[in-house]
């Protein structure tokens, strides 16, 4: 990756000030690495290679969210600074190959979450302000204050950002150097890069799974082994295999919700049953 221009750094700026945001208060679900570290790619020069980091990180953020002041390494800044390296390490578009900057992000993400509970610890100064602007329905006040709490989240994500974007392009060379004479270190951040993804899926079944759901894991892991048997068609029938288990996802969900549905209305009674 050549020189970082101030046009793509006022765009890494951009993005992570509306994904800081995003993540307490818009739609809270752009900020996710798939979705951002496509972005930081294109504005890189490489959008593969964001695409395949954002798809990697997600698997290891995928468990992880975000309740009050419990919070996990930040997705945001850690998605950034793993598609920052990775692009000026120039690595290989595959799984495999971005494992390293995966590893090489983790600290980043670790300053990310003390950077939320700054925001935090700083505004729950202006909560007695709050209170007082409920009492008197003051909607602008609280408007204003949480306005201020946006600001003062995205403009830290983006300074953040920019910073690492700089300093991470500077150290590009350097640890190309360094990969090259202490390969070995390398290599074992590749497979803890490699190994979080693995971890990051296995929170997500802790807290999610559930006795009827073995089935479904079982039977889709079953298919993606044998879909992905053939290297020359893995790609298109791993996509199948995604869109079948949506679709069962999709059938199940509505499935419970119309027996929720008539579970409540049965219990209404109505003209037929005299109530």
């Amino acid at each position: 990756m050549g020189e970082i221009t101030i046009i793509q750094a006022i765009l890494v700026f951009v993005v992570a000030f509306i994904m800081g945001i995003d993540q307490f208060s818009f739609l809270e679900s752009l900020y996710q690495p798939i979705f951002t570290c496509p972005l930081i790619g294109a504005i890189l020069g490489n959008f593969e290679l964001g695409v395949v980091v954002g798809g990697s990180y997600q698997l290891v953020q995928i468990g992880s969210m975000p309740i009050g002041g419990a919070q996990p390494p930040n997705a945001i800044i850690g998605g950034i600074m793993a598609t920052v390296f990775a692009v000026s390490l120039n690595m290989e578009p595959t799984p495999e190959g971005v494992g390293a900057a995966l590893g090489l992000a983790i600290p980043f993400a670790v300053f990310g979450q003390y950077v939320v509970t700054l925001t935090f610890t700083i505004m729950s100064g202006m909560m007695a302000k709050a209170d007082k602007c409920a009492e008197n329905a003051d909607v602008k006040g609280i408007r204003n204050i949480n306005f201020i709490e946006m600001a003062l989240l995205g403009t830290l994500f983006g300074v953040i950002s920019v910073a690492g974007l700089y300093g991470g392009t500077l150290l590009g060379e350097t640890l190309q150097n360094f990969a090259f004479e202490y390969s070995w270190v390398m290599a074992g951040l590749d497979a803890a890069g490699g190994a979080m993804k693995f971890v990051g899926f296995a929170i997500l079944m802790k807290v999610m799974m559930s006795n009827e759901m073995w089935g479904f894991l079982l039977a889709g892991f079953a298919m993606a082994l044998l879909c992905s048997a053939n290297a020359s068609t893995s790609g298109a029938t791993l996509l199948l295999c995604a869109f079948v288990g949506a679709a069962i996802a999709i059938y199940d969900f509505s499935m419970n919700t119309k027996i929720k549905a008539n579970a409540g209305a049965g219990n209404m009674g109505g003209d037929s049953d005299g109530i």
